[in-house]
């Protein structure tokens, strides 16, 4: 594992959560950013959270995003609305695993609400060691990104 900088962020239904995974990805000597906090008043509802770390992700900032709300349905949805992210909602550690693996997700997410720390952290840690990928290689990702583009083109 080698990653340079993860984008993080959470709502307020996750703010323990991604504190204890923010202290757990220290203890790896894994650099993070938190989009947590909107800048210059904005809004900070989930969706703007997950949007941030989504093209912070996407615009070549960060290799991977780290995204925790409630559930974690609401960020996972956000996320993907943006180009070029896949982002997934893994509530165990084989889900995690094939995130990467067969779909190259960039993003997870987890809902506070669902799943306890520690948990969480042995999925984060099964995600990030999980092999890196060229998911453009992968036919069914390959498709993924044609549809994508399809109708970004429309």
């Amino acid at each position: 594992m080698n990653i340079a900088n993860i984008a993080v962020g959470c709502d307020d239904a996750a703010v323990a959560l991604l504190s204890d995974l923010k202290g757990y990805l220290s203890s790896q000597d894994i650099e993070y950013t938190d989009y947590s906090e909107a800048e210059n008043g904005e809004s900070n509802l989930y969706a703007d959270v997950a949007q941030r770390v989504a093209e912070a992700v996407a615009n070549g900032k960060h290799e991977r995003g780290i995204i925790v709300c409630g559930t974690g349905i609401g960020v996972s949805i956000v996320a993907n609305k943006v180009p070029g992210i896949r982002a997934a909602l893994c509530h165990d550690v084989f889900s995690a695993i094939r995130a990467r693996k067969s779909n190259g997700a960039q993003i997870i997410t987890m809902g506070a609400r669902v799943i306890g720390s520690e948990l969480a952290k042995t999925i984060l840690q099964a995600w990030l060691d999980a092999d890196q990928i060229d998911a453009s290689s992968l036919p069914k990702v390959q498709r993924i990104m044609e549809i994508e583009q399809a109708i970004l083109a429309e």
